[in-house]
């Protein structure tokens, strides 16, 4: 079984933020997604939501993944000489992890930033240890899932981490607004697959880059045609962080693959993550192995990594 025994930082061992991001919001349970909100989503491809879990939920998700339901199915993908591991699962459930997918804040917020009902595409844990953590070229999450049969890039990616996100520790990287440029081709780059070098290069000229540096419980939403990336943690401080995938309802993918068909989304108020006591129970999730289930392979060895 594998073990995952790292611990956050505490904030006095961070500095604050050094770039400032257009697109952030401070949340709170009076949030709402206006039409500020939504230019800003479809202007530069991403929002940011300050504080969209406090203390003593990010502590209860802990909680959570530290235990044997988790641990015993994480599985490491070793790129470029280091190894990142991760979990991956297809439906929420109804564990703590599975409240936090199925939230208003979150799933709620994903259906009004996208026009519409969404369903639970999958969710990964990705832990990024310190010093080993291995980066990801640029890339578009629609670069791979437009080959699943997803016609239309009605999709996005909920980010949040679990600790604090710097550039030394990985944090994400994005080209502001690179979503408008439509979908990328996508070639292999050594050990992955990711965005036209020469491409991404041109498109820099006139997106700019941004690191995309945040505190534990923020968290970003942002479009699955947005170009980015990330780096080796090459710190001693470990980039924990959960991502959760959604497709929209009217965007059923024409064939089955690695990832759930449209499955309807039993979306739960932002209090049961506090209140839910399931720490254990993780049935319906389906939690994937790229190394057990060979059905897995290909495709899906090449997708989800940030």
């Amino acid at each position: 079984m594998a073990e995952v025994s790292g611990s956050p930082a505490q904030p006095n061992q961070w500095r604050p933020y050094s770039v400032k991001c257009e697109g952030v919001y401070n949340y709170s349970e009076e949030f709402k997604v206006t039409e500020d909100v939504r230019r800003d989503f479809e202007d530069y491809g991403y929002i940011i939501l300050k504080g969209l879990l406090d203390k003593e939920e990010l502590s209860l998700i802990e909680t959570t993944i530290k235990g044997p339901s988790f641990t015993e199915n994480i599985y490491g993908d070793v790129e470029y000489g280091k190894k990142t591991d991760k979990v991956l699962w297809k439906h929420p459930g109804n564990d703590i992890t599975g409240m936090l997918a199925r939230s208003e804040k979150v799933a709620g917020v994903t259906e009004q930033l996208l026009g519409g009902e969404v369903y639970h595409y999958h969710t990964k844990l990705m832990l990024k240890e310190g010093g080993r953590g291995a980066r990801h070229v640029w890339h578009q999450d629609y670069g791979y899932w437009y080959r699943n049969g997803c016609l239309f890039p009605d999709m996005l990616t909920v980010f949040i981490p679990l600790d604090y996100c710097r550039r030394e520790n990985s944090c994400l990287q994005l080209l502001r607004g690179s979503h408008k440029c439509g979908r990328i081709e996508h070639k292999p780059l050594g050990e992955q697959n990711g965005c036209d070098v020469d491409r991404v290069k041109e498109i820099m000229d006139v997106c700019p880059h941004q690191f995309m540096e945040m505190d534990p419980g923020d968290a970003i939403f942002f479009h699955c045609n947005i170009i980015h990336s990330s780096s080796d943690n090459d710190s001693d401080k470990r980039r924990w962080a959960f991502l959760t995938a959604y497709n929209k309802a009217t965007n059923n993918p024409t064939k089955e693959h690695h990832h759930p068909q449209y499955t309807p989304l039993e979306k739960v108020p932002n209090s049961a993550i506090k209140t839910c006591k399931n720490f254990t129970d993780m049935t319906g999730k389906i939690f994937v192995d790229p190394a057990r289930d060979l059905t897995y392979k290909g495709n899906f060895m090449n997708e989800n990594k940030s």
